[in-house]
C-alpha cells in the first residue's frame, strides 16, 4: 500500500484538482482563453482549492463543463497520470515524480500509490520513458513557474545562463552545487559526454534529477543529496564551469560553523550575505581558467555588507562580467536579477591582464527578447572605476556614467567655478577699523520695542522693516550676529529667533543703510560660498569618474 505523503487534495471529495494551465492543456487552448471562460460563463466551476492568485479546480467538474460546452478533448493517459500525482502528492510533487522516474527506470518505487503504478506501467509500454519523464518535468516546471515558486530555476534564467556560458570541450566538467531537479545543470551541460556533478539539499529533488539524467542516457551525470555549504560532497572537484541559482535571502546558511572555512578566500561573508557564500563555494570548485555563472539578486551588487568581498573580486581580476537581466526573467517577481560571470586566472600573470569588468544592462528589454546586447547596453569599466567606497556592481550605474558627456560637463563646471571665484572676491565689502568690540552696545533697542512701535513686521519667522525709518538689511544683519545668536539660544541648546531678547543699535537711516549694504554683501558672499561648495563636489565627481572611465585624461 502507498505509504507516501497525503494532502488535503487527496482527501477532497471532489477528487484531483487542476490549475488553469492544466485546463488549457485539456481543452487545447491558451491560458488566456481559460481566464476568459471564467469571466464570461457563470456556470464555470468555482475554485475548489488553492489561493486567490493560483486557484485549483476539481478535474471532474472541469471535464463535465468542457463536455457540456463542447470545448473538451479526450484526456490523455499522461494527463490522467499527472492529475493522479497531484491528488496523491500535492505540494510534495517532486517525491511523486521521483517515484515515477524510478519505476520507469526499472528500479524500486515503494512509495508509488497502488492506483498510480498501473498507469505508469501502461504508459511505459506506449511511450519512451525519456519522453514521458521529460513531459512530466515540463508540467512541473510550468506549474512551479505559474505559482511563483523558487524551487525550479525559471526557463528564462536557464536560457540566459546558456547564452552567456562559454563553449566547453566535450569532456568538460560542469558543477551545480544547488541543482534542484537538475534543470540548469543538464541544460548548461548539453553534451552527452560532459561530466556533470550536482548537489541538492532536498533529497527528493536530488533523486529525481539523477533518475531523469539516467533515463535521458546522460551517463556522465552524478547528483548527490546534501547541504553543499555545510557538507560539501565534492570537496576535491575542480570544474571547468560552475553554474548556480542559489537560495536567495537565506541567513541561516551555516556561518557560525564555517567561520574558518578555506573557501572564503575573498573574505568571510556576513550572515546576511549568503549569496556571497554560495559564490565563493562555486569559485572554490573551479580549476585554473574555470568559470562561474552565478544568478544573483540585484541587491547583492551594492549592499554595504558585501563591499569588501566585491572589492576583492574586482581587485584580483576574478569578476569578468555582470549582466542585469530584464525584469520578469525570474518570473516569480518583477525585480531584475543579475548574472555574475567569474573566471579563475590561469596563473598570477594572467590575472594582471584583466583590467576591466564588462557591464551589460538589459533591464530595458523584454524578458523574451534577444539576449545579445546593443552597443549602448555594454561598457567595459576599468577596475579603478569600480573600487570606490561602495564598489557598486550594478551595470545600469556604470552604463549611465559611460553615456555622460564628461568633457562637456567638466568644461562647463570648471568655467562656472572660475566665474564664481571671481565674483566672490568682488562681493566681499571693504571694511576698515571700527571703534572696537562693544563700541555699539550703548544705545540699543529691542526688536520687541520696534514691533510695538510699528517699525517691524514679520514674513514667516523673519522680522523685516515696516517703516522708512528702519533698514531691513541692517536689522537682519545685527540679528544674525553672534551676540544675538547667543541671546536666541535656549538653555537646552535649541536655537530660536527670540525678538524679545535681540537688541539693535540705534542709528540714523543713512548709517543703517551703510551697515545694511555691508551686511547684504556678506550674506551674498556666504550664499556664493555655499554655491562654490556644491560646485566643488560636482566638479570633483565629474573629474574623478571621467578619469576613471577614460572619458577624460590629464594633459601632457
Amino acid at each position: 500500500m502507498y505509504a507516501g505523503r497525503m494532502t488535503d487534495n487527496a482527501a477532497s471529495p471532489v477528487g484531483p484538482l487542476v490549475t488553469g494551465a492544466e485546463i488549457a492543456r485539456l481543452a487545447g487552448v491558451t491560458r488566456a482563453a481559460v481566464s476568459n471562460w471564467r469571466r464570461r460563463y457563470d456556470d464555470f466551476p468555482a475554485p475548489a482549492g488553492g489561493a486567490a492568485n493560483s486557484p485549483l479546480f476539481a478535474l471532474a467538474e472541469v471535464q463535465g463543463w468542457l463536455d457540456r460546452q463542447r470545448k473538451g478533448q479526450e484526456v490523455s493517459p499522461e494527463v490522467e497520470l499527472w492529475q493522479a500525482l497531484r491528488a496523491a502528492y500535492g505540494e510534495q510533487m517532486v517525491a511523486g515524480l521521483a517515484e515515477v522516474a524510478a519505476a520507469l527506470a526499472g528500479r524500486p518505487a515503494p512509495g508509488l500509490p497502488d492506483d498510480i503504478a498501473p498507469r505508469v506501467r501502461k504508459l511505459a509500454r506506449t511511450a519512451a520513458p525519456a519522453d514521458l519523464v521529460n513531459g512530466l518535468t515540463e508540467r512541473f516546471v510550468d506549474s512551479a513557474r505559474r505559482a511563483g515558486s523558487d524551487q525550479v530555476t525559471p526557463e528564462r534564467v536557464v536560457r540566459a545562463v546558456r547564452h552567456f556560458a562559454p563553449e566547453l570541450p566535450s569532456d568538460a566538467a560542469v558543477f551545480d552545487p544547488a541543482c534542484g531537479i537538475g534543470v540548469l545543470l543538464l541544460s548548461a551541460a548539453s553534451g552527452a559526454a560532459t561530466r556533470c556533478h550536482g548537489q541538492e539539499v532536498d533529497a527528493d529533488s536530488a533523486r529525481f534529477a539523477q533518475l531523469r539524467a539516467d533515463l535521458l542516457g546522460r551517463t556522465g551525470v552524478r547528483i548527490v543529496a546534501g547541504d553543499s555549504l555545510r557538507a560539501d560532497e565534492w570537496a576535491d572537484l575542480k570544474a571547468d564551469l560552475v553554474v548556480c541559482d542559489p537560495p536567495a535571502g537565506v541567513t541561516e546558511w551555516g556561518r557560525e560553523e564555517l567561520l574558518l572555512d578555506s573557501r572564503w578566500e575573498l573574505g568571510t561573508p556576513s550572515k546576511a550575505e549568503g549569496e556571497l557564500a554560495w559564490l565563493q563555494h562555486a569559485y572554490a570548485h573551479t580549476g585554473p581558467g574555470g568559470q562561474v555563472l552565478m544568478v544573483m539578486p540585484a541587491s547583492v551588487a551594492y549592499r554595504k555588507a558585501g563591499r569588501r568581498i566585491r572589492a576583492e573580486l574586482v581587485r584580483r581580476g576574478i569578476l569578468r562580467q555582470v549582466v542585469a537581466l530584464p525584469p520578469g526573467t525570474a518570473t516569480s517577481h518583477s525585480l531584475p536579477v543579475h548574472l555574475w560571470c567569474l573566471q579563475r586566472p590561469e596563473n598570477t600573470a594572467s590575472a594582471d591582464t584583466n583590467r576591466t569588468v564588462r557591464m551589460v544592462d538589459l533591464t530595458g528589454n523584454s524578458p523574451d527578447a534577444d539576449l545579445d546586447p546593443r552597443s549602448d547596453q555594454v561598457a567595459d569599466v576599468p577596475l579603478i572605476g569600480l573600487l570606490d567606497d561602495t564598489v557598486d556592481l550594478t551595470p545600469g550605474k556604470h552604463l549611465r556614467s559611460r553615456q555622460r558627456d564628461f568633457p562637456g560637463e567638466y568644461t562647463a563646471l570648471r568655467q562656472e567655478m572660475e566665474d564664481w571665484i571671481r565674483r566672490l572676491a568682488a562681493l566681499l565689502p571693504e571694511l576698515t577699523v571700527g571703534g572696537g568690540p562693544g563700541s555699539l552696545d550703548g544705545a540699543t533697542t529691542s526688536v520687541a520695542d520696534l514691533a510695538r512701535a510699528g517699525l517691524v513686521t514679520y514674513e514667516g519667522s523673519e522680522p523685516v522693516s515696516a517703516s522708512e525709518q528702519l533698514d531691513t538689511d541692517y536689522l537682519q544683519g545685527f540679528l544674525r550676529s553672534s551676540v544675538n545668536t547667543r541671546r536666541s539660544t535656549s538653555a537646552s541648546g535649541t536655537y530660536r529667533l527670540d525678538t524679545r531678547g535681540s537688541r539693535i543699535p540705534r542709528m540714523g537711516i543713512d548709517e543703517q543703510r551703510r551697515y545694511g549694504s555691508a551686511f547684504r554683501a556678506v550674506s551674498e558672499f556666504e550664499e556664493g560660498m555655499r554655491k562654490v561648495d556644491e560646485l566643488s563636489r560636482q566638479l570633483a565627481e565629474v573629474a574623478r569618474d571621467g578619469l576613471a572611465t577614460g572619458a577624460l585624461t590629464p594633459e601632457e
